[in-house]
């Protein structure tokens, strides 16, 4: 099979199961569950990829596995996050079923499609080094390999961190502003974000691996315009109120950096 026909038997298997999800979130009414299937998905992604492509099998297994671990790790991250909550559902998706009032129920089927979608779009990067025959690793490669290593550390990192912070009984309504989480108010978007750009640098060794710069770009604009900050920071000022105002008048939003002297 060329690498479209694999792309597109992938995208009508993950839209196939984003369909049972669906179907899924309404019997138990909780459609933050289409968190954990996309993060899933990537590992399914990475493996069908490397089964069928036509590429180097040491690069082909490469690819599963960092897909895989990456996958694994955040999906399972989230799973437990969001069985804890339940029947409480993430409000996100609260929000959306007041922004949606009316045709919530058609929209949000549209919504677990287009999950479906963008789990092919952004896996690019995967399809274009497990379509590379090209034996041996190249140095671009080798350096994708260890951006991701750093990036899927800190992601773990942060993710350990804010976990803690929540277990602590004073920790309601207060900010956790330790650890990485007082240099960046979202350092586990960020740290996700970095895992694109070593999938891209990973994929860019490539033949037409440069159009895997959809992932990075992509994911991007979401974290910093869609779904990610601005939604996060939403509910964060409704729970937290002048407490995360505070947080977020001295400290960077995405890129990890030096704290700000807060406004007078």
């Amino acid at each position: 099979m060329s690498p479209v026909e694999i792309a597109l038997l992938a995208l009508a298997g993950l839209c196939v199961a984003f369909a049972f999800i669906y179907g899924l979130a309404r019997a138990i009414d909780n459609y933050g569950i289409v968190d954990i299937a996309w993060s899933y998905a990537f590992a399914a992604l990475g493996v069908f990829y490397a089964l069928f492509g036509a590429g180097w099998p040491a690069r082909r297994a490469l690819v599963a596995t960092m897909a895989a671990l990456w996958s694994l790790r955040l999906g399972t991250h989230l799973l437990i996050r969001i069985a804890r909550k339940h029947p409480t559902e993430d409000g996100r998706y609260v929000q959306l079923r007041s922004d949606w009032k009316g045709a919530f129920a058609a929209k949000m089927a549209g919504f677990f499609q287009l999950q479906a979608l963008s789990v092919v779009l952004l896996g690019i990067p995967f399809l274009a080094a497990c379509s590379n025959p090209d034996p041996g690793l190249r140095p671009l490669e080798l350096l994708g390999a260890a951006l991701w290593l750093v990036s899927i550390s800190g992601e773990a990192l942060a993710d350990a961190q804010l976990a803690a912070f929540k277990k602590r009984p004073e920790a309601a309504g207060k900010v956790c502003d330790a650890g990485l989480w007082r240099y960046s108010r979202h350092p586990n978007y960020f740290f996700e974000w970095m895992i694109w750009v070593s999938f891209f640098v990973l994929g860019s060794a490539s033949p037409w691996g440069w159009v895997g710069i959809l992932s990075p770009a992509s994911m991007l604009f979401l974290l910093l315009r869609v779904t990610g900050i601005p939604a996060t920071e939403e509910q964060s000022v409704r729970t937290k109120g002048d407490a995360y105002r505070r947080y977020q008048q001295t400290t960077s939003a995405f890129v990890p950096l030096p704290r700000r002297k807060p406004a007078l």
